[in-house]
């Protein structure tokens, strides 16, 4: 008797990317090989050299094929010279949409772009400038009164908003999740960026953690390396040099790379915690509008003050021991819930999901921005990102 064909998928290689994509957010690009996602999709190896030259090739398909996504829908959306504020609101739905179920691809592009070769990162990036450039010049229509330059970063922040789903789980029913997404963008391209002049005036430093031992200039060393050159390229000698010490001996303190940036991570961390300490110990009591406001004025502080977060962001996780990385993750919880608690306080129509997506919305917002070459050169950016966050959190 003859054996029933199995029925092969229409789009073997969109099956193939998809469960690609799965594997690389879930252990990262350098945790999962051409096997496994082989085993994953149901087929065997050299199937999956009929549709791919390599794991980079899938990478590369899965952001190009996100990126086309976005095209399509702006070029839908805005297919008239001057947009109308519908039709800019149906691009920021139909962005909103695609983030909530393909938000994996923006994880990707976050975390495991750099893998991608140079060719492929360029044209990604002129994609992405460019698709930029068309929502920038619709909000100029939409807003005289900006400049140019306040109208791209605007456009920036709200693509941070759709970008923030790829930083946690959270989740909530389909087209609630959209529509919240929706409600903070537009709340974030409606903002009222503030003059220089009305920057707030700096607030004395928190207190240090401690003094100049041979493990914080060992730290200090690293964080800078890491932040200029990048995770990979940095050895410890190189480390070791930085700190005026033989490479060998910084072995004598830390025993590994990853175990630098665990450290690294935790005085972040530290940082953080000092800073919502003194913002709601000085805060109003019972007073939970401003309580959320100085948290969030701390974060820009720390973020902007000091640049073991901005190491933390850009390095890939899986560079992080996995009890480093339980730890982190455990005190970054802990923090957020700070912010969730206060918000679901202040605006208390939000469900406790509801207020996490928003104030992650809110931090990846800061992060993203001073990240980002194009605009964190801005002379008053610390208090453009407090307006940002404010608008995000709805307190302003």
């Amino acid at each position: 008797m003859d054996q029933p064909r199995t029925k092969r998928p229409r789009d073997r290689r969109h099956q193939i990317a998809a469960v690609a994509s799965e594997l690389f957010r879930a252990r990262g690009y350098h945790g999962v090989g051409i096997n496994d996602i082989a085993a994953a999709a149901g087929v065997t190896g050299p199937a999956l050299y009929r549709h791919f030259a390599d794991k980079q090739a899938i990478l590369a398909h899965v952001l190009l094929a996100g990126i086309e996504e976005m095209e399509a829908a702006t070029a839908s959306a805005l297919a008239d010279a001057e947009p109308t504020p519908a039709q800019v609101h149906a691009l920021l739905t139909r962005l909103a949409t695609k983030s909530v179920e393909r938000r994996e691809v923006a994880a990707l592009w976050r975390w495991e772009g750099r893998h991608l070769d140079r060719e492929t990162q360029r044209a990604i990036r002129q994609r992405s400038s460019a698709m930029l450039a068309m929502w920038t010049k619709v909000l100029l229509n939409l807003r005289g009164e900006l400049a140019a330059e306040d109208a791209e970063l605007l456009c920036w922040a709200g693509l941070s908003v759709f970008g923030s789903v790829s930083v946690h789980h959270t989740s909530v029913a389909k087209r609630r999740f959209g529509q919240l997404l929706v409600d903070i963008a537009l709340r974030v391209v409606h903002a009222t960026l503030p003059e220089p002049e009305a920057a707030p005036s700096p607030e004395p430093p928190l207190p240090t953690l401690g003094g100049r031992s041979r493990r914080e200039e060992l730290l200090t060393a690293a964080t800078e390396l890491f932040q200029k050159r990048g995770f990979h390229a940095v050895s410890m000698e190189d480390i070791g040099k930085a700190a005026g010490i033989a490479g060998p001996s910084v072995y004598r303190h830390f025993p590994s790379k990853a175990s630098l940036l665990g450290a690294i991570g935790r005085r972040a961390a530290d940082r953080l915690a000092l800073g919502a300490d003194h913002a709601l110990r000085t805060s109003a009591p019972r007073d939970e509008r401003e309580a959320l406001r100085r948290l969030a004025e701390s974060y820009v502080r720390t973020l902007t003050g000091s640049p073991e977060l901005l190491v933390s962001f850009s390095v890939d996780r899986v560079h992080i021991d996995e009890r480093d990385k339980a730890e982190l993750l455990r005190i970054q919880r802990d923090y957020v819930a700070q912010w969730v608690r206060l918000l679901g306080t202040v605006h208390p129509e939000l469900n406790h999901r509801e207020a996490k997506i928003t104030a992650h919305a809110a931090l990846t917002i800061a992060n993203d921005l001073a990240r980002t070459r194009r605009v964190n050169a801005r002379p008053n950016l610390d208090a453009e990102l407090l307006t940002l966050m404010t608008a995000v959190l709805d307190i302003s």
